[in-house]
């Protein structure tokens, strides 16, 4: 048995309640921005994921017209920082709905640092982060996608191992329903299967062979 649910039969933030708790852990985009009149914005974002590769390109999605939307919009920039288990009360105390007037960072006590190809600063304290300039904005019902295009991924050393970052090192927070947050938990390595390689390891092809074994 199954409860079924419909958006048309429902209240809008009862479904969003729903969706949230059902489509998790999502990743946060803790994005910096800086209004026309100089204020540094910061807010996190859990509808957030990498949209393109080439060029490289991340997205958000705005529920509602946010602080960060606006500076978005009429600056075209914006950086998302990583979140991390070390910072997940400052994270949530940046989701406080303060005016546009005051910023984030230094209500709640942030660091920042200089970004290289953009204006909104970076959070210092955070591992790692991609300073974006606007590509596309789309409107979706009371939300509105941001996709950016990648300029520079910054990556502090200490969480990188042979060049790469590193998971164990980087402890990203997780989004999840209600007011729950999440670390990374058991992480697996396991490689894609290439289709060549099928039949090595699930039996009979579409043709019927059994093993490349020997070919």
């Amino acid at each position: 048995m199954r409860a079924e649910f419909e958006p048309v039969a429902s209240a809008p933030r009862d479904f969003y309640r729903l969706l949230t708790a059902l489509v998790t852990p999502r990743p946060i985009a803790w994005v910096s921005s800086r209004s026309p009149e100089g204020v540094d914005n910061l807010a996190p974002h859990s509808f957030f994921t990498v949209v393109a590769s080439d060029p490289p390109m991340v997205a958000f999605s705005s529920v509602g017209r946010k602080d960060t939307l606006r500076n978005v919009k009429a600056t075209g920039e914006f950086v998302v920082n990583l979140t991390t288990a070390a910072l997940t009360e400052q994270v949530n105390l940046t989701g406080t709905d303060f005016p546009p007037e005051l910023s984030e960072f230094d209500t709640v006590g942030l660091g920042r640092e200089p970004s290289v190809r953009v204006a909104p600063p970076r959070v210092s304290d955070a591992p790692a982060a991609l300073e974006c300039v606007v590509h596309t904005l789309v409107e979706l019902g009371d939300s509105t996608l941001v996709i950016g295009r990648v300029l520079v991924a910054a990556v502090a050393e200490e969480v990188m191992v042979d060049g790469h970052p590193d998971i164990n090192l980087l402890r990203p927070m997780a989004r999840l329903g209600k007011d729950e947050w999440s670390e990374i938990g058991e992480v697996r390595s396991l490689a894609r299967v290439r289709y060549r390689d099928w039949s090595e390891q699930a039996g009979p092809g579409p043709e019927g062979s059994t093993s490349r074994e020997g070919s």
